[in-house]
């Protein structure tokens, strides 16, 4: 069954990847439902050719009559800031509202979904990391949850007949994309176009995944991976320095700012301050991202340049 064949749900859908995620299943012919309760999403960037539910996830009953016309389920709602002072309510969130969604699907006798995990899982892990690292070790409440998710998930499909799709993301860039470095910058450099305070000392160095490829891959995967429980990390083989990031993005605003550091080998706490994926299992499923890092990244600066924020 294809994409286009199935019934779509997507949990998070007013978000920055929900988003393009449901214009991109729509375009396709997929019929698309969306919930979310717009704490980090916009109400307003949901497509109108998508059925909306608005519903916290974290309640019990907010799935309730939802999933009776579901085939496969996108699992993208969690609370997302790394640096939270509320950590261990973002656990519990995080874990309540997939252990919700999951006891949902059985009520409704829904079999496949694919879920959003992160990079965060493998902590500071040797690089490029491959999906059989050992042992994960999460440096942050929200790694932390996103791998307690995977245990669920992988849980109820050893013992229910279910599909899952995993996926580990890099920093995923693009148009709509709020809360993260280059719209950081962005924001910095338009109040100020002479200086740019740089969190940490501007060497960490990650992979930028712009998201169209993103969105590329998940499809490419949904598609053609048919185990059980089939995990793939989502990056480039290239990654890109906060250093680096600070001069495209004043080269793309045509500024020459001085660059000002507030200390340390990590932005903030929880902070992985290295991050490269190894995509060698995406590559020999058939996919290859079209982007490299530092292109993602400047591809990502003019598209956020030309919004009205």
């Amino acid at each position: 069954m294809t994409l286009a064949d199935r019934r779509v749900l997507v949990t998070g859908g007013a978000g920055f990847i929900g988003t393009h995620l449901a214009e991109r299943l729509l375009n396709e012919g997929t019929a698309v439902t969306i919930v979310d309760d717009c704490s980090n999403g916009d109400r307003d960037r949901v497509p109108n050719a998508a059925r909306f539910v608005e519903a916290d996830l974290t309640s019990v009953d907010a799935l309730e009559g939802v999933l009776e016309d579901v085939d496969l389920v996108f699992h993208l709602a969690s609370s997302k800031h790394v640096d939270t002072d509320r950590p261990h309510d973002q656990f519990a969130d995080n874990t309540r509202m997939t252990r919700n969604l999951l006891e949902a699907m059985a009520d409704a006798d829904v079999t496949e979904i694919a879920y959003t995990s992160s990079s965060t899982v493998y902590g500071e892990a040797s690089r490029p990391t491959p999906e059989d690292y050992a042992p994960l070790e999460p440096i942050s409440a929200y790694g932390a949850s996103k791998l307690a998710d995977e245990g669920l998930l992988s849980a109820r499909t050893h013992s229910h007949d279910l599909t899952v799709w995993n996926f580990r993301f890099a920093n995923v860039v693009g148009p709509r994309l709020r809360g993260a470095v280059i719209p950081d910058f962005i924001e910095k450099l338009r109040a100020d176009p002479e200086s740019l305070t740089i969190l940490g000392d501007g060497r960490q160095e990650k992979s930028y995944l712009h998201v169209e490829d993103c969105l590329d891959a998940m499809c490419h995967v949904v598609a053609h991976a048919d185990e059980e429980m089939n995990t793939f990390n989502l990056g480039t083989r290239t990654t890109t320095s906060v250093d680096r990031i600070a001069s495209i993005v004043a080269d793309e605003m045509g500024l020459d700012p001085a660059f000002e550091y507030t200390g340390g080998d990590r932005g903030w706490t929880g902070d992985v301050p290295k991050m490269a994926l190894s995509i060698e299992k995406l590559a020999a499923l058939g996919w290859e991202p079209a982007r490299s890092s530092d292109e993602a990244v400047r591809a990502a600066t003019r598209e956020l340049l030309a919004e009205t924020w």
